[in-house]
C-alpha cells in the first residue's frame, strides 16, 4: 500500500479578503451616506457615517468549508438599501487575484471593482 503526502500551505484553504466600501457621492451633499454592516456569524461591524469620498473597509477570512457574508445596509437621505457586500461563493472569483472587493456607492447606484480602476454597476438604489 502506498502512501501519499500533499503539503499544503498553511493559508491553502483559508484566504484574506478586504472589502471596502466608498462614499462616491459627488453632489457635495452635507448629508452622510450612513453604512452598518453584519456577518453571517452576527459579527457587527457597527455603523459608520461616510463623507463625499470617505471609506469604510475591513478584512474577511473566509475558509473553503465556510460561505462567509457580510451585508449591508445603507442609507443617504431618504434611501435605504440592504445588500450583500461579500458573500464568499460569489466573490471568490470575482475579487480574484487581488483579494480586494471595493463598492462605490453613488447617487444612481452600487458600483463593483476589484481594482478601483473598472467599475461595474450591480444594482440601482431601489429595488426593481
Amino acid at each position: 500500500m502506498a502512501l501519499i503526502s500533499i503539503n499544503q500551505p498553511d493559508d491553502y484553504f483559508e484566504k484574506i479578503y478586504n472589502i471596502h466600501i466608498i462614499n462616491g457621492f459627488t453632489n457635495n451633499s452635507s448629508v452622510p451616506l450612513v453604512v452598518w454592516c453584519i456577518s453571517s456569524d452576527n459579527v457587527d461591524l457597527g455603523g459608520r457615517a461616510l463623507q463625499e469620498r470617505d471609506e469604510f473597509s475591513w478584512s474577511v477570512k473566509s475558509t473553503f468549508w465556510k460561505n462567509t457574508q457580510f451585508s449591508c445596509t445603507m442609507k443617504f437621505d431618504n434611501q435605504r438599501r440592504s445588500f450583500q457586500a461579500f458573500q464568499r461563493r460569489r466573490d471568490i472569483q470575482r475579487c480574484y487575484p487581488t483579494r480586494e472587493c471595493f463598492w462605490l456607492v453613488k447617487e444612481d447606484g452600487f458600483y463593483y471593482s476589484n481594482d478601483e480602476i473598472y467599475w461595474r454597476k450591480d444594482f440601482n438604489w431601489t429595488l426593481n
